[in-house]
């Protein structure tokens, strides 16, 4: 798709604090989207536009993340990480892997997106217009949630307001987290210590009188640093708003994984996805949407409601889960009601170990 040869970067270095307990099992970019880590979901985008090669940072549970995705043979792409020590900022991350970046024009991808935006026309505008740095923008109403950029007529970014009040945004336009570069930005950034490109980079190029230009990108766009946020990207790629390859057979209710079995006394209302050798038993009511991870069993009389359920979980007969994400390897017992929080509980843990948090 016009994009061959260049290299992504993929940031996977983060936390993810806001994804507590969540992110206690697994690093933000690891945290299951439809079945699939998010960071799946953003190098199969890469891929679909002509990427043919990934290096991401890891720090936070870095074998997670490198265990999962080895070399990139399983996914048909060529993958790279380098570990950073210390977290030193989205710049800094780019100027630890900068060994496999300095070759050509690259790609910078945020690794908490849920996204389809058309990388490709970002690309090409970048190339079109010469520049050293190209920042995706998608239009927001919230601007003061976010720093938004002042463009000219042509495109070129001529400064920065960080979270604005809204009668005052001299912008409506924000940063995607898609970045694309030059690889003479490696000139610009300092050669240690922590460095971000909203808060430093960005600025000076526009100071010095770079060539930093925004794309406006269309397209679905949300980052999942947050439960709430997290949840609502959920039911959005369940309700078919987001280009998104989803696994397994579909079935008039969703999607249905392999060796997966729903009882044909189960009641099912919204879109559901249920991941492989997973068994839904009689009488289970499921209302608005249901993700349901593989291996898992939902036991009889338990009722889901917009419930998100990673790996190796059971739910206890004639529990109620609703508005709620249940971690992995979770054993909840006969009874169980879960309402408006994130539970992680491994199946070896008291009850006393239980950690839940209000989304």
């Amino acid at each position: 798709m016009g994009s061959s040869g260049l290299t992504a970067m993929v940031l996977a270095a983060g936390v993810g604090s806001r994804l507590d307990p969540l992110t206690r099992q697994f690093p933000k970019p690891m945290v299951p989207f439809g079945n699939r880590p998010v960071m799946e979901h953003l190098v199969n985008l890469v891929k679909r536009h002509g990427f043919t090669r990934t290096v991401s940072n890891v720090h936070y549970l870095p074998d997670k993340v490198t265990r999962y995705f080895g070399d990139g043979a399983a996914l048909g792409i060529e993958m790279h990480f380098v570990h950073e020590r210390e977290l030193t900022g989205d710049a800094g991350g780019v100027r630890a892997c900068r060994s496999f970046l300095q070759d050509g024009t690259f790609i910078v991808v945020m690794g908490d997106l849920i996204t389809d935006l058309d990388l490709t026309y970002v690309v090409k505008q970048h190339k079109d217009k010469g520049a050293l740095a190209t920042v995706a923008l998608k239009q927001v109403i919230d601007v003061e949630r976010f720093g938004v950029a002042v463009l000219d007529r042509d495109g070129r970014i001529q400064g920065f307001q960080e979270k604005p009040a809204r009668e005052e945004a001299l912008s409506n336009l924000v940063s995607a987290g898609v970045y694309v570069f030059e690889p003479e930005i490696f000139q610009y950034l300092p050669e240690a210590g922590p460095v971000g490109f909203g808060r430093n980079i960005f600025p000076m190029l526009v100071q010095k009188g770079l060539p930093i230009f925004g794309v406006e990108v269309w397209g679905y766009w949300s980052d999942i640093g947050t439960i709430s946020q997290y949840r609502t990207s959920t039911a959005d790629a369940l309700n078919g708003m987001i280009d998104l390859e989803i696994l397994g057979e579909q079935i008039p209710q969703g999607w249905l994984g392999e060796k997966s079995t729903i009882s044909e006394q189960t009641q099912i209302t919204g879109p559901i996805l249920v991941g492989r050798n997973s068994r839904i038993s009689d009488s289970v009511r499921i209302n608005g949407y249901a993700v349901i991870g593989d291996n898992c069993i939902i036991e009889p009389g338990a009722e889901l409601q917009d419930a998100i359920i990673w790996s190796g979980s059971v739910i206890g007969a004639n529990s109620m889960i609703r508005n709620s994400v249940i971690g992995a390897d979770c054993l909840l017992p006969a009874g169980s009601q879960i309402l408006d929080t994130a539970v992680i509980e491994p199946s070896d843990s008291t009850s006393a170990d239980r950690i839940s948090l209000l989304a």
